[in-house]
């Protein structure tokens, strides 16, 4: 299995509480909606909560950057993945999933990558 990880930024004007709306009640469902076509296995989204552990534990680690979320997304394979990515029905309404995220997503302050677990606990 490969995961796809997306820290994400929420677009500038956004409240937190707008961007986690829209995310999970808009966009979330919308990704539902294709998922199958792009041959996901799994998605998961984890919301920043407004907590003073989340300055505590960049102050001790001198961090400074800090995400509103978590995006992830799971494929049996990178061929899969690309299969996924070149199925009709991404072809046909990737660009406006894609197009959805500049709703929420500031893209240009988050991130995008591909990982492989290694499970530890």
């Amino acid at each position: 299995m490969i995961k796809m990880v997306m820290c994400i930024t929420r677009r500038p004007g956004l409240s937190r509480e707008e961007f986690s709306d829209y995310w999970l009640n808009s966009h979330g469902p919308h990704f539902v909606k294709v998922a199958k076509d792009y041959r996901a296995k799994k998605y998961i989204q984890s919301h920043t909560i407004d907590s003073q552990l989340n300055s505590m534990v960049r102050d001790i680690r001198d961090m400074t950057k800090e995400y509103d979320g978590i995006a992830e997304i799971w494929w049996e394979s990178e061929d899969d993945y690309i299969r996924g990515l070149n199925s009709p029905m991404m072809k046909k309404h990737g660009a406006e999933f894609l197009a959805d995220e500049t709703e929420f997503v500031d893209l240009e302050n988050s991130t995008v990558f591909f990982t492989v677990e290694h499970e530890l606990i």
